[in-house]
């Protein structure tokens, strides 16, 4: 659904291809819904980086001629929304700069919940900004390392780091990726057969990205891992002790395309799953189960599946309009229910539906798009949604309003149910999630927008909480 959660970006690496920076074009062009607001390519021929990066959609920014300036065999791109640091294009990524190890690039995909605090000490050491992201921090602290080389400069900068981080890193002769020690944001790793016996090797956010280049699925990189692509081949190494993993349960719920691999797991399955669960956890006596497109589809099929209700694409999606909870303005996201969603009159009027969905965040947007529901003939609107109630805001990289925003932190289910004007509301529980995800004994996802505990200690949370009321 739209109107509600926001996630910083998609990243992609490329070491060992001759049309890196194409390749890395197209993995961005399959990550688009991860951020329309900027996109971006580095590349290097082994010599020079060079770098393009602009506002707005992938498509839009890179043209041929623009990709032909772009040469060389390794490469890395970015597609961002903010959610740190303000819409301009000082703020798009991948970053680069001149620095005593050399040119190099940066994409990063998370957020550092000692941004802040890191920065302010940077400045007061004479650091200089040309951006409001946290993403520059991490250049800082590499370019400041007494590290000599590259790589180990970029170590002592991890270490320092805290929060969600998955990042790619080039230089003139080498790739590095890396992700934080709980692996809250994806990081996926495949491979590329080139004639001769060679293989070149991809990173990105999300398989799909893969499956459009041609690339096989390896494994993730870890969680603590760091990944060098150079001239000695791959090296992977651990650079930091293992900790308990927090990856993102949203991924699995929203923001993954469902043909995608994220976290090792088939997200496809996850959604149908949470829509089985939700289905024997609040059945209904109903005629037809409709999802909100697009998000809701894989949940709305394994409800009907399970619940033995036919499945009906009731509402109508525009695809030709972009999502418009990343677009900017307010103003834009009034009226985007209407813009987006049309209703199948003939498949609703006079029936009893079960509208199905990923998630309430302020309640808004499902109320109109209950109410539209409504106004196309439907006799019983019961709404369901496919995860637990969202409590509590996220300090990881997943932009969801303040808490007093959130309308379930501060109203009962029946209270959310009157608002949204369904005839009844049910929410998934928190161990049916848990079960859909694969994560019953394991213990590796985040849950902190639902219960309000976060896996790592918000020193500075009275910061963030500041930090997130300005956006």
């Amino acid at each position: 659904m739209f109107d509600r959660f926001r996630e910083e970006c998609g990243v992609v690496a490329v070491c060992g291809h001759p049309e890196a920076a194409n390749l890395a074009y197209l993995g961005l062009y399959a990550l688009q819904h991860r951020g329309q607001e900027s996109a971006g390519i580095a590349s290097s021929d082994g010599r020079e980086v060079r770098c393009t990066r602009e506002m707005g959609y992938v498509v839009d920014v890179f043209t041929p001629e623009q990709l032909a300036r772009l040469p060389g065999h390794m490469a890395i791109g970015h597609t961002r929304y903010s959610t740190a640091g303000s819409t301009v294009l000082a703020n798009a990524q991948p970053f680069a700069v001149v620095c005593n190890k050399g040119r190099i690039a940066v994409a990063h995909n998370g957020n550092l919940t000692n941004g802040a605090e890191l920065r302010r000490e940077l400045e007061q050491q004479g650091s200089i900004f040309q951006s409001s992201s946290d993403t520059e921090v991490i250049l800082h602290l590499v370019a400041l390392s007494r590290e000599r080389t590259l790589a180990g400069a970029l170590r002592e900068a991890l270490l320092q780091l805290e929060g969600a981080f998955s990042m790619v890193f080039l230089a003139e002769d080498r790739v590095i990726v890396a992700r934080d020690p709980h692996g809250f944001r994806p990081l996926a790793m495949g491979q590329m057969e080139l004639s001769g016996g060679r293989t070149c090797c991809v990173f990105a956010s999300e398989t799909c990205a893969f499956d459009l280049i041609g690339a096989l699925y390896m494994n993730e990189v870890e969680p603590g891992e760091m990944v060098m692509a150079g001239p000695e081949g791959l090296t992977r190494e651990r650079y930091v002790p293992e900790q308990p993993r927090a990856h993102c349960v949203f991924e699995q719920v929203y923001f993954s395309r469902p043909d995608s691999i994220v976290f090792g797991r088939p997200v496809e399955q996850s959604r149908e799953l949470l829509g089985r669960l939700l289905a024997r956890e609040h059945p209904v006596e109903a005629d037809v189960v409709v999802p909100v497109p697009d998000s809701g589809v894989a949940a709305a099929l394994g409800y009907a599946d399970e619940s033995g209700i036919p499945f009906r694409h009731g509402l109508i999606r525009n695809h030709y309009i972009g999502r418009t909870f990343i677009e900017p303005s307010q103003a834009i996201r009034d009226f985007g229910v209407r813009l987006k969603l049309n209703p199948v009159r003939r498949l609703l009027e006079g029936r009893r539906v079960v509208l199905v969905d990923d998630s309430i965040v302020r309640g808004t947007t499902s109320r109109k798009i209950v109410r539209m529901v409504g106004q196309a003939g439907a006799r019983e609107v019961h709404l369901r949604i496919a995860c637990p109630p969202t409590i509590s805001p996220c300090f990881y990289g997943v932009d969801t309003p303040t808490k007093r925003e959130l309308i379930a932190a501060n109203s009962s289910v029946e209270e959310i149910r009157r608002f949204v004007e369904a005839d009844t509301l049910g929410y998934l529980s928190l161990a049916g999630l848990r079960e859909a995800v694969g994560d019953v004994e394991r213990c590796a996802y985040c849950y902190a927008c639902y219960t309000g505990d976060y896996p790592t200690e918000l020193l500075n949370l009275e910061e963030l909480m500041q930090a997130r009321t300005r956006r």
